[in-house]
């Protein structure tokens, strides 16, 4: 089992920075890519970044160059920074992993990321 707690969600104004923080544990060997889902309310999960345990990296949408995904091995930690943000990037952020193997997916709790214009 994969454990995921987020930290770093919140208020901006447009325009503004936020630095989202997952940490793993339990089986953090297990873990294959970790990266960072949006969803809003009745919509579907949809990928905002992703990262390989070796640093390759995935974005989704329009988000890249504005978004920097980042892991750390050692610490067992993913990390989102956004900046020059958007009202449309409003919703809650899920962490996620995927292990090696069956491909099986972990999430964390979410955090909420509000955009005010």
């Amino acid at each position: 089992q994969v454990q995921l707690v987020e930290s770093g969600g919140g208020s901006v104004q447009a325009g503004g920075s936020l630095r989202l923080s997952c940490t793993a544990s339990g089986s953090v060997s297990a873990i294959s890519i970790m990266g960072w889902y949006r969803q809003l309310p009745g919509t579907q999960r949809v990928m905002v970044a992703d990262i390989s345990r070796q640093g390759a990296t995935n974005y989704g949408g329009s988000d890249q160059g504005r978004f920097t995904i980042s892991r750390d091995n050692a610490r067992n930690t993913v990390s989102l920074q956004m900046s020059s943000l958007k009202p449309e990037d409003t919703g809650v952020y899920y962490c996620a992993a995927k292990l090696y193997g069956n491909g099986q997916y972990h999430w964390g709790q979410g955090t909420q990321v509000t955009v005010s214009s």
